[in-house]
């Protein structure tokens, strides 16, 4: 009896873990595509941040091509790139992504709008002057932060 109950729980495991592999496996895809629009966004986002702590001179041009790229970004239906599923607790280090983005979704959309508010407000600042560009970063950053800490996982 004890050699069967033990063979039933050894086989209910196989079946877990070859069913989360199958569904990590389907995952691959949108993981590396949002993990190459937080790539694009950290390229635009040291731009412009380098240029407003003064680590780089300021120029218009460059300012003006980041934020607007930050806010094509931000508009992007990513929607497909966030399935359930996809977060650290079923793909473990494969990403940074917590399961809380799902289940606290509304939370999630209404920071996705904040950003596109502050994004709208520093493109309308970024080429027009340093001081504009350092007036509107902030708020970037904070937006960007909004979801980052309460839902990505810290480097380790």
């Amino acid at each position: 009896m004890l050699k069967v109950l033990r063979n039933i729980a050894i086989a209910t495991a196989a079946v877990a873990v070859l069913a989360g592999g199958a569904q990590a496996a389907g995952m691959e895809k949108p993981v590396a595509a949002r993990k190459a629009v937080m790539k694009l966004n950290s390229f635009y986002m040291s731009q412009l941040g380098g240029m407003a702590k003064g680590k780089m001179a300021y120029d218009a041009k460059v300012a003006q091509g980041a934020a607007n790229g930050l806010l094509a970004l931000a508009r992007l239906d990513t929607s497909g790139m966030w399935l359930k599923g996809s977060g650290n607790d079923v793909l473990g280090n494969k990403t940074r992504a917590k399961p809380e983005i799902w289940s606290t979704y509304p939370e999630v959309a209404n920071k996705s709008k904040a950003l596109k508010a502050a994004l709208e407000s520093l493109v309308a600042v970024a080429g027009t002057g340093l001081e504009g560009l350092k007036g509107a970063i902030g708020a970037v950053g904070k937006s960007c932060g909004g979801c980052h800490k309460p839902f990505r996982e810290k480097k380790k």
